[in-house]
């Protein structure tokens, strides 16, 4: 026979027991607002930090898996492997199509969540196949001579508002839903239009403030306060004599003061090393000099590792405790969001198959964009359409017949490519 005092000392078990695993943060009808509050109040100061750079490490006594906060979707799902490879940006941008762009990247999306679905499946959560895109890139190509230009969506701030904002719709997915569908990242904030080789250390100075709010920051404002943009990345130059990814100018003040902006800010890679790296700004004394300012100008997650510092800047009283909750709050709140802390099964974006990722659909949809892309400059003597039979045409230099030349940069695989010259042939 059970003693009373057996089933006293199970029944108080078994209230300890189901009170540990009905913590508010695992209440998936919460906000993702109280869930990351009631998570903060769990962590250590060493959890804490672990949890605010890219790789992002696990907690197992509370049930959190890792999670690495690096994708690309610049024009298309990127290094990852099979993917539908839209045109590259600036392509897309000649087309002065919002629609056409939006359902190219809500077709790009389909195929994230169906990648990151399967990834998940297997127990792998490496880089590339996470839910938040860092993209897309919305500063301005100023000068031809920039060789990321063709990330862009070219010169003019109201283009390259208009067509940021329809990228950040098709990937983010409907507002009404309970998950978010991906989070897209507005880049790089700010006054970043190359050159390249300098960006670690440039300084961009003296801006005159109507150039600052007419051409370079409008993007920016549009993606934030039309499109809800989940994610910011500061970027590697100084402004005005800070490095952007610690200036309380651009991030306290203008994005998170005057445009309201709630979401997270991400470290550009490498960004916060910039700050004390002797090729980079030489504006801080070190590691835990650096992460503390830049977590406190609004910087929340840095893909690197200096935050790794954060303990020693706690330490030595650079900043506190309560001012890293602040960030990683937001941090938690994305990934709640997004369900990326659920049981796949109550995420209604994870039942997308995988059948979608480069299918005939999406194929069509880029062949389409190509189309839209392609503008015609002149056409002295009514050369084109060229007529068939009287023609010899010369197909010359080394991209003619170069596949891979025409995914792009940050690209994935496609299922087929047609050369310049195969196209000529085919015609």
């Amino acid at each position: 026979m059970i003693s009373k005092r057996s089933l006293f000392l199970y029944g108080l078990f078994s209230l300890l027991m189901m009170t540990g695993c009905n913590h508010s943060y695992t209440n998936s009808s919460l906000s993702p607002e109280e869930r990351a509050d009631d998570l903060v109040k769990r962590l250590t100061l060493e959890e804490k930090v672990l949890l605010m750079m890219d790789v992002s490490a696990p907690v197992e006594r509370l049930g959190i898996k890792e999670y690495n906060w690096w994708n690309e979707a610049l024009h298309g799902v990127g290094r990852s492997g099979l993917a539908t490879v839209f045109p590259q940006p600036i392509g897309m941008a000649a087309s002065f199509d919002e629609h056409a762009l939006f359902n190219a990247f809500e077709a790009v999306s389909d195929e994230a969540r169906a990648k990151n679905a399967f990834y998940a499946s297997e127990g792998s959560y490496e880089r590339y196949q996470g839910l938040t895109m860092w993209t897309p890139t919305v500063n301005l190509l100023r000068d031809p001579r920039w060789g990321r230009g063709i990330e862009t969506y070219g010169e003019d701030p109201y283009l390259a508002a208009r067509m940021g904002v329809a990228v950040v719709k098709g990937l983010q997915g409907p507002a009404d839903q309970q998950y978010d569908k991906l989070h897209a990242c507005a880049k790089h904030f700010a006054v970043h239009s190359g050159p390249e080789w300098n960006r670690h250390s440039f300084n961009a100075e003296q801006i005159d403030p109507r150039d600052l709010y007419e051409t370079y920051l409008p993007a920016f404002k549009a993606l934030v306060t039309e499109g809800d943009v989940k994610q910011v990345m500061c970027a590697y130059n100084r402004f005005e004599g800070e490095p952007c990814c610690g200036s309380n100018r651009l991030l306290m003040e203008i994005l998170r003061g005057e445009w309201g902006y709630q979401g997270v800010v991400v470290a550009d890679c490498g960004a916060i090393a910039d700050f004390y790296r002797e090729d980079g700004h030489q504006t801080h004394a070190d590691a835990a000099e650096a992460s503390a300012a830049a977590v406190r100008s609004g910087t929340d997650l840095d893909c690197g590792t200096s935050y790794n510092a954060l303990l020693e800047s706690v330490k030595q009283g650079l900043i506190s405790e309560e001012e890293l909750d602040i960030s990683l709050k937001r941090l938690l709140r994305s990934r709640f969001a997004l369900g990326e802390m659920d049981d796949a099964d109550k995420v209604s974006w994870t039942k997308i198959p995988l059948s979608v990722v480069a299918s005939q659909k999406h194929d069509s949809l880029a062949l389409d964009m190509a189309r839209r892309s392609m503008t015609l400059l002149q056409n002295n003597n009514e050369m084109l359409p060229l007529k068939r039979g009287g023609l010899t045409i010369a197909v010359m230099g080394p991209n003619a017949n170069d596949s891979v030349m025409q995914w792009g940069n940050y690209n994935g695989t496609p299922r087929r490519t047609v050369t310049i010259l195969q196209g000529l042939q085919a015609a």
